[in-house]
């Protein structure tokens, strides 16, 4: 037990001392039908282990992670929502201020290809005006069962815009590039002014870091215009 409580102790000063230089946090959906492996691809991404008994998401479930994108320190706070449609009405509440999303569909199953259009249409209505989506086919270790090609997908994407990936929850296979090739193109845009944390519903929020960088040059300007004394 005392060696349970050594190594829970230590994961807990690692991750507030990973909070402290913290840059940002970023709220993240997965999107798609049931059955696609959203929770699945969510528990491997997290735990770094595949989920043996998934059930379907009930509403809405929620995970968090801090990863590091090109030496900065963002937050995912990830928020799985229910695929069936008696759960519609609740999960859509949670696609305000979404600054990413995995839509998700199962490489073995055209149903859930089929309507991927419905899903981009509601998260690019219902959340942020620059919401940042990858789109995964999922159970990319089912190969042998497809049903949706590699390259109509990718065809798909190119034609609305997103990132495209096939990944595996079972196996891991991309699906920790997914969460970070998406944490990485909102970045991007953050960096090339497209996106603005501070603007309301943006999904974005500035970690301490990024806080203590913007408030250092106030500091500064202050301090000069004192010892200048005008």
């Amino acid at each position: 037990i005392s060696d349970y409580w050594d190594v829970w102790n230590i994961h807990k000063h690692v991750y507030l001392l990973l909070f402290l230089f913290l840059d940002f946090l970023f709220k993240f959906l997965v999107i798609g039908n049931a059955g696609t492996g959203k929770s699945c691809l969510l528990h491997q991404f997290i735990e770094k282990k595949f989920k043996d008994d998934s059930n379907h998401t009930i509403g809405v479930e929620f995970g968090s992670k801090i990863i590091n994108v090109g030496g900065k320190y963002v937050k995912l706070q990830i928020w799985d929502t229910a695929g069936q449609e008696r759960f519609r009405s609740v999960t859509r509440s949670y696609y305000r201020g979404a600054a990413g999303a995995l839509l998700v569909y199962d490489i073995t199953s055209r149903e859930t290809y089929n309507a991927l259009t419905n899903w981009l249409t509601d998260a690019r209505m219902l959340a942020s005006q620059n919401i940042v989506i990858i789109l995964c086919g999922n159970k990319k270790d089912l190969d042998g069962d497809r049903e949706v090609t590699f390259l109509e997908a990718s065809r798909f994407a190119q034609e609305n815009e997103l990132m495209f990936l096939e990944t595996s929850a079972l196996t891991g296979e991309n699906v920790e590039e997914a969460f970070v090739q998406c944490a990485r193109k909102i970045l991007n845009k953050i960096e090339s002014g497209e996106l603005d944390p501070e603007r309301m519903g943006s999904g974005i929020q500035y970690g301490d870091a990024a806080l203590r960088q913007l408030r250092s040059p106030r500091r500064a300007q202050a301090q000069s215009v004192q010892e200048c004394g005008c």
